[in-house]
């Protein structure tokens, strides 16, 4: 199956995935996807999650949600960088999400990255999603 925007695509069955209280999500394996699981994970927003590879299948991603009391743990999850309109920020243009409740995760030069990592290293880039 051709997917046109494959991270919205994740960010999609995460959130549906959420929606319906799955403990766990399959999404197919790329390298963006993988780097935006690792700061998602970091930020605390995923339990985990790992590679399903099946001979003679495309490889998969098994995301482990995260849930508190009940309610899953990432309340909102967006896509702000889209194939018909990309939107790069430099770090002194770069607002907090819900009063730094929340992150933004960010493609720059060095590496995709949260938020508060591009200001640590001082490095704007591409906007790919916000989550609270």
């Amino acid at each position: 199956m051709f997917v046109n925007d494959p991270l919205s695509d994740m960010i999609a069955r995460i959130k549906n995935g959420a929606m319906r209280s799955r403990s766990k999500v399959l999404t197919p394996a790329s390298k963006l996807r993988a780097h935006v699981l690792d700061v998602l994970r970091d930020e605390g927003y995923i339990r985990g999650y790992e590679v399903l590879e099946t001979p003679g299948e495309f490889p998969q991603f098994e995301i482990e949600l995260k849930y508190f009391d009940g309610q899953p743990v990432i309340a909102e999850i967006a896509r702000v960088s889209k194939p018909g309109r990309r939107v790069y920020s430099s770090i002194k243009d770069l607002k907090p999400i819900k009063n730094g409740l929340g992150i933004s995760i960010l493609s720059t030069p060095k590496g995709v990255m949260s938020d508060t990592a591009a200001r640590d290293a001082n490095v704007g880039g591409e906007v790919l999603c916000r989550v609270y």
